[in-house]
Parts: structure tokens; C-alpha cells; sequence
């Protein structure tokens, strides 16, 4: 039996000084996510605009929450300190073109 597709949003807890510490990996990082979204897995990334408190958002459609704490855990951002820390939530997406649950 297939297993669904679900949403999930890996969340990442930045240091006030994140956009400093983050350039020596941001080019690795963004190659990250582009593999991960060229596998059709992360739908959406980037950081909050509001500095207060630092934070990032990735959207990801998977089967389970393993894709998003596989590619946190190989982040180079993750790898090298940049994100404090993470988690990943399961997002039910019930509006939109998008949302993967029908009701």
C-alpha cells in the first residue's frame, strides 16, 4: 500500500548573527535545497524577514517527516552551526491548489 503525500515544515532557530555566520555555507546550502527541491521534496525555503527572533521556514511534500530531518541533518548550515536549532512539524494543508488534504 502507497503511503500519502504530506506537508512538512522544517523550522530552524538562527543566532542573532546568522546572515554573518552563514556566508562561508550559503553557496552549499543553497545547492542543498535545490537538489532536494529537483527531487520534488522541498517546495519552499527561506528566513523569516524579521529578525525577532531569527528564524527559517522549508516546506516539504513527503511521505514522512524523514526528508526534512534528512536534509536538515546534512545541511551545511546545520553541519557548521549556523542553525541554533531545528524542528520538523507535519503541516495539514486543507485550502489552496496545493494542499494535499481534500475535504
Amino acid at each position: 500500500m502507497a503511503l500519502s503525500m504530506k506537508h512538512f515544515v522544517l523550522f530552524y532557530d538562527y543566532p542573532p548573527d546568522f546572515r554573518e555566520r552563514r556566508a562561508p555555507y550559503r553557496a552549499a546550502h543553497i545547492e542543498h535545497a535545490k537538489a532536494s527541491a529537483a527531487r520534488g521534496e522541498l517546495q519552499a525555503g527561506g528566513a523569516f524577514a524579521e529578525d525577532d527572533p531569527p528564524l527559517g521556514m522549508l516546506l516539504f511534500k513527503a511521505e514522512s517527516a524523514e526528508a526534512a530531518a534528512a536534509f536538515a541533518r546534512a545541511d551545511p548550515y546545520v553541519v557548521n552551526g549556523v542553525v541554533l536549532a531545528w524542528r520538523v512539524r507535519e503541516w495539514v494543508t486543507v485550502v489552496g491548489a496545493d494542499a494535499l488534504t481534500k475535504i
